[in-house]
C-alpha cells in the first residue's frame, strides 16, 4: 500500500480539488450497449444507471466485480463519558474482536457478497477529547486518521465500503450533520444503539453544546472538532478510493457523516459514491438528501460495521451482470421494438 501523499490538512484539502474524474467516452459507449440490450428502454430501472454509472469510474464498457473490499473503522469517543450511549466504551474492542473471529454479521454479509474485510482499530486506548470541552481531534491527529483510512485501500480493489465501530459514535456523527447543514439536535440526533429517554436527553445537550463551542463550517474543521478517528478514517479511504478511480458504496448515518465531511470541502468530492442503503437512524434520509445521494436499499437496518453497504455490492453486481452479460438485439436475432 502506497503512503498518502499528504502531510498536513492543507495538503488533504488541495487533493480533493485534484480528483479524477470519470471517463466521458466509456460514459457514452455503455450507454450506447445499454441501448441495444435485449430489453424494453429503461426496463432494468436504476439497475442501468448504476452499471453506467460504474462503467464510467472504471473506465470499462462491460465491466464486472471481482475484487471488493470492505473496511470497517473502530475508534472511541470522549464524550461516551456524559452518558450518551446505552454500551460502554469497552464494547467497541471487544465488537472488533468479535469481528476478528468471523462472528459479526459484517463477516456473513463480506461472505455473501464475496468480498474482503479488514478491520483497523485506531488508538482504542486513547478516547478522542470530549468535544463538549474542545475538539475531539487536534489538526495532527485528523491527519493520522486520514492517513490511515487512505493507506488501508487496496489498489486492486474494484469497489469499496466503508464501516465503523465505536460506541458513542451516533453522536458524534450528529453533531457533525449539525454543523454542517444547521438545525437542532434534535433534527439530527436518533437513538443510537438503543440508549434511554433520560440518555437521550443528554445526548441532545452534548450536541448542542460541542456545536455551539466550535464554530465551525468548513468540512475539515468539523470532522476535526466534532469526529472520531474512524469517521476520519472512512473520509480518508473514501478520497482515496476516488483518486484510484475505485467506486464506493456509502453505509449508514455515521459513514455519510464521514462522507459529508468531504462533500462540505468540495461539493464534487462523493460523485463516485452511490448510497447502500438507508439506514433506520432518525436523520440518515435527510443527510442523504442534502448529498443528493438515493439510497439502493431500504431494509430498516441501523447496525454500522458496514453492513448494508455490504449487502449493496451484490445489487451492484446485478446491475454489472445485466450490463456486461445480455446480449444485444444483434447477438440475439431478436427485432427491436420500434
Amino acid at each position: 500500500m502506497m503512503t498518502a501523499p499528504f502531510s498536513t490538512l492543507d495538503e488533504f484539502s488541495a487533493l480533493l480539488d485534484d480528483q479524477p474524474m470519470p471517463d466521458a467516452a466509456v460514459i457514452e459507449a455503455a450507454m450506447a450497449r445499454n441501448n441495444v440490450l435485449t430489453k424494453p428502454p429503461a426496463a432494468l430501472g436504476r439497475l442501468e444507471d448504476i452499471a453506467i454509472w460504474y462503467a464510467g469510474w472504471r473506465g470499462e464498457v462491460a465491466p464486472k466485480i471481482a475484487a471488493p473490499q470492505v473496511l470497517v473503522f473502530a475508534g472511541n469517543h470522549g464524550v461516551v463519558a456524559q452518558g450518551v450511549s446505552a454500551f460502554p466504551a469497552e464494547v467497541t474492542a471487544q465488537m472488533v474482536g468479535n469481528f476478528a473471529a468471523g462472528g459479526a454479521a459484517i463477516n456473513q454479509l463480506c461472505e455473501v457478497a464475496g468480498a474482503s474485510l479488514e478491520v483497523i482499530a485506531l488508538d482504542l486506548e486513547t478516547p478522542t477529547q470530549d468535544f463538549t470541552t474542545g475538539p475531539a481531534m487536534s489538526g495532527e491527529e485528523l491527519v493520522e486518521a486520514l492517513q490511515t483510512g487512505w493507506n488501508a485501500v487496496d489498489i486492486s480493489a474494484d469497489i469499496l465500503v466503508t464501516g465503523e465501530m465505536g460506541i458513542g459514535n451516533t453522536t458524534s456523527a450528529a453533531a457533525i450533520a449539525t454543523a454542517l447543514f444547521g438545525g437542532q439536535a434534535v433534527d439530527w440526533a436518533g437513538r443510537g444503539t438503543g440508549v434511554d429517554v433520560t440518555g437521550y436527553g443528554r445526548k441532545l445537550d452534548v450536541i448542542e453544546k460541542g456545536v455551539a463551542l466550535h464554530a465551525v463550517s468548513s468540512g475539515l474543521d468539523v470532522l476535526r472538532c466534532l469526529g472520531g478517528r474512524e469517521i476520519a478514517a472512512m473520509a480518508g479511504a473514501i478520497a482515496r478510493a476516488r483518486s484510484l478511480r475505485i467506486p464506493v458504496i456509502l453505509d449508514g448515518f455515521i459513514c455519510t457523516a464521514a462522507a459529508a465531511c468531504l462533500f462540505k470541502a468540495n461539493p464534487s468530492a462523493l460523485d463516485h459514491c452511490v448510497a447502500g442503503h438507508l439506514s433506520d437512524e432518525n436523520a440518515h434520509g435527510r443527510l442523504l438528501e442534502k448529498l443528493g445521494k438515493r439510497p439502493l436499499l431500504d431494509l430498516g437496518l441501523r447496525l454500522g460495521e458496514g453492513s448494508g453497504g455490504a449487502l449493496a455490492i451484490n445489487i451492484v453486481k446485478a446491475a454489472l451482470a445485466c450490463h456486461s452479460g445480455m446480449a444485444t438485439f444483434d447477438q440475439a436475432g431478436v427485432s427491436e421494438g420500434e
